[in-house]
């Protein structure tokens, strides 16, 4: 059983910052602090620097981390073995969970509620970043579990796969566009409004014209836009083409707002993935929720 102090401990090592921490856990800052002095004084040495507003891990506080990582995974084992010895175990665990876009606002809300609903005692943080920066929340220990679309795959992280989906072009209702039935090569005349660098579903669109020999580069675009929503936002009230997630865009094509435009011979699939750092696959916990989110998904398709 990890002490109250090393779950505080653990979580400002995960954010590197005791303001963070707090907020994340709804407990004061200055308890907090004395938590963190209280385990400083117990160990006979610091745990963290202090840099501000922000604080990085000593050595100490670097294999304290370490340690505690493993402990929490044998902590969550444990949990989940007693749970089916006993329907009256119910302990409070949290988990921190990242997504892209596409996933975090059309894909995992409904499926979320019906995961707390059968899982009461699981508290969720779910943070909403493209799938570069998810993958290096990761990286960084402050996710311990991400779902991301195609991105460049790194070896100290497991990939699994989850779902596909498609990616097509868009237009606004009053653009000129909106009858027409494009051939790739028209894209060099096409004002286009695409995501940010580092957007999964820019690097699944990237590699689609590369197979038809055409370069992202060499292509008119008017604006970048962070975040689904603003792109999509933007090309309502425009006449640029876009290239938008099918499920983000099914509300606007039924009202009209929106309209597919049809590009000859190119098609641009994602396929999503859950994501975790190497020698964490084994924690039941977010085994058991990957098994629970397929599983639940696949009804609702």
């Amino acid at each position: 059983m990890l002490s109250h102090r090393h779950v505080i401990f653990l979580e400002v090592a995960r954010l590197l910052s005791f303001t963070k921490a707090s907020q994340s856990l709804f407990i004061s800052q200055s308890a907090i602090s004395k938590h963190i002095k209280a385990l400083e004084e117990y160990y006979k040495v610091g745990l963290f620097e202090r840099h501000g507003n922000s604080v990085s891990l000593t050595p100490a506080g670097k294999v304290l981390y370490q340690k505690l990582q493993v402990a929490r995974q044998l902590q969550h084992e444990l949990y989940e073995d007693f749970k089916s010895l006993s329907t009256d175990f119910s302990p409070q665990v949290r988990m921190a969970i990242g997504s892209s876009t596409t996933i975090s606002l059309y894909i995992l809300p409904p499926v979320l509620s019906v995961y707390l609903q059968q899982n009461a005692n699981v508290q969720i943080t779910l943070i909403n970043r493209n799938s570069e920066n998810i993958q290096k929340a990761l990286l960084e220990h402050e996710i311990d579990l991400g779902i991301i679309e195609g991105i460049n795959k790194v070896s100290n992280v497991t990939y699994t796969p989850f779902l596909t989906d498609e990616v097509i072009a868009v237009c606004s209702s009053q653009s000129p566009l909106r009858r027409e039935k494009l051939d790739p090569k028209d894209l060099y005349s096409i004002p286009l409004a695409l995501r940010e660098y580092g957007s999964g579903t820019l690097a699944v669109l990237e590699e689609a014209l590369k197979r038809k020999q055409i370069s992202l580069t060499d292509l008119p675009v008017k604006i970048r836009l962070g975040g689904t929503e603003a792109l999509k936002n933007f090309v309502r009230a425009d006449t640029c083409l876009s290239f938008l997630p099918r499920p983000a865009v099914l509300k606007e094509l039924a009202s009209g707002e929106l309209l597919e435009v049809p590009i000859q011979g190119l098609k641009v699939g994602r396929t999503f993935h859950f994501i975790q750092r190497k020698g964490t696959e084994n924690d039941l916990l977010y085994k058991n929720f990957i098994k629970f989110i397929k599983k639940q998904y696949s009804k609702m398709e």
